[in-house]
């Protein structure tokens, strides 16, 4: 994946709104080491990551109770000499009870132990010489020595469930990775930053958090961490707030007349949203960044080469200074992007996400610009790549799936368009957005590819059971954001290293 190590981490971390090196466009490997070898009376499982990485389930497994010749030897020897004598019986049917008692105690202490328990009975003796055990474990010795190995001829019973102690139950479990700043909360990574300076380790130790962990939320998906979260892995840049009041102030954008015609109609089914976040406060957004979009545009024509303006110094304001330092890093001066239908409903997660306009801002151009500008950028080429990319992922891990699809005149321009446009946000409930923006920005917004091919799968049978799966796939059903992830990270697994390289590459 995509890393690089920007001088305004240190920045962030002090203003609280951070900036941090995004992912390295290559595999997306979630560490994780595998599980020891269970105990005989314990099973570990790591569940799916439908729910969080970390937690595990324990299943107990109980053994047989011992058989009817071990059950005597563990009880009192009765001695018929110790037998009271009862009272007079005062019926036949009592004296013929009193007589089958003595008979019963007289036969239990004349009968003879087993040959197997004998040699378990001197091997016990044996041990206790050499090294006495602990009280604790006097009462289950004969039940969990071996002697030698087992045969069909002399199987015994296995030992009585005996609930496992705490340090099995760590040691069945799976082993978490080890980071530097493993021991701080996210909180306290994104809040105070690293103390020792090193920047690179708590960033792995943030990325590994948010996947092991999450950002800690509301039910409707508030936090006051998340945004801060989302400008380091996208290493935002710092802007003041009156740079950005001074593109307000600029007044109506040459894309205006489409702003209006989209903010009227996002996400108007989330009654959260429109709770929170008013179309004004959109639209001054959006012609914000749709003024920088021109202005990067203006100083890109400029500095072309024969240009009469080419000798004229670039324009200095925010938006040069952004689409130049982002051009600086890719290496290449590339087309800016313009305004696209669409845009409104990928702005919508930061304005709601965000504590202000301005922090909403800076995350949602670092995303557009340095993330995914070939979405924005000519004929929106970078869709139509990852659209591509969705047919050819798809066919890799479910080709019966594919298939099907492709029978039926169904491929992913005419359905997934605005899963890939958006990054999901237009896949309703906007918290599991949310949640779901939270791995990708960690790992790489490239991987939105996969978590479509993800929910398709997670589809499976109501597509292969539907006679007209194009009106399934007009709307896909309620976002499960854990379930999406855990889908998503066992496909990367069935990737090949080039498919995967186109993935982390179409958006550029």
């Amino acid at each position: 994946m995509r890393r690089r190590v920007s001088h305004r981490w240190r920045g962030w971390w002090c203003h609280l709104t951070a900036a941090a090196p995004t992912p390295n466009p290559t595999r997306f490997n979630c560490p994780s080491s595998p599980s020891p070898s269970p105990s005989p009376s314990t099973t570990a499982q790591i569940q799916p990551r439908g729910q969080k990485p970390g937690q595990f389930q324990l299943a107990a497994m109980s053994g047989r109770p011992p058989s009817a010749q071990e059950a005597p030897a563990a009880l009192p020897s009765i001695q018929p000499g110790h037998l009271q004598a009862p009272p007079s019986p005062q019926t036949h049917r009592a004296l013929r009870r009193l007589q089958s008692a003595h008979a019963l105690g007289a036969r239990a202490a004349a009968q003879q132990t087993s040959l197997i328990s004998q040699q378990r009975r001197e091997q016990q003796q044996q041990q206790q010489h050499q090294q006495p055990p602990s009280p604790a474990r006097n009462a289950t010795a004969a039940l969990t020595t071996r002697t030698r190995g087992r045969a069909n001829s002399d199987a015994t019973p296995p030992p009585l469930y005996q609930p496992p102690s705490s340090s099995n139950r760590r040691r069945s479990g799976v082993k978490k990775p080890v980071f530097s700043h493993g021991h701080l909360s996210l909180q306290q990574i994104i809040r105070d930053g690293p103390n020792d300076g090193d920047f690179i380790g708590a960033l792995e130790s943030a990325r590994w958090k948010v996947i092991d962990e999450g950002v800690k939320a509301a039910e409707d998906g508030m936090s006051p961490l998340r945004i801060y979260v989302w400008l380091v892995l996208l290493d935002a840049p710092i802007m003041s707030t009156d740079e950005y009041l001074a593109l307000i102030h600029r007044g109506a954008s040459p894309a205006y007349a489409k702003i209006r015609n989209d903010t009227f109609r996002t996400l108007t089914t989330d009654p959260l949203f429109r709770r929170r976040v008013s179309e004004a406060s959109l639209i001054r957004l959006l012609n914000a960044i749709a003024w920088r979009l021109h202005d990067s545009k203006e100083d890109e024509r400029q500095s072309r080469p024969g240009s009469s303006h080419s000798s004229l110094p670039a324009r200095d304001t925010v938006g040069g200074s952004l689409s130049g330092q982002s051009q600086a890093r890719s290496g290449a001066v590339l087309e800016p992007g313009v305004y696209v239908q669409g845009m409104n409903v990928l702005a919508a997660p930061f304005l709601y996400a965000a504590r202000s306009e301005a922090e909403a801002f800076v995350a949602f151009h670092s995303l557009l610009t340095r993330e995914c500008p070939g979405y924005i950028r000519g004929a929106m080429d970078g869709v139509h790549r990852g659209l591509a990319l969705v047919d050819k992922v798809l066919a890799i891990v479910d080709p019966k799936l594919s298939m099907y699809l492709t029978a039926k005149g169904l491929s992913a321009e005419i359905y997934a368009f605005p899963s890939v446009l958006t990054l999901c946000a237009c896949t309703p409930p906007l918290p599991e957005v949310l949640r779901l923006w939270d791995f990708l920005f960690a790992y790489g917004p490239h991987l939105n590819i996969v978590c479509i091919v993800a929910q398709l799968t997670i589809m499976r049978s109501q597509i292969l059971q539907s006679q007209s799966p194009n009106k399934l796939l007009r709307s896909f059903p309620q976002l499960n954001a854990d379930l999406v992830k855990s889908v998503t990270i066992s496909i990367i697994k069935k990737i090949p290293d080039d498919v995967y390289e186109e993935i982390a590459t179409h958006a550029m």
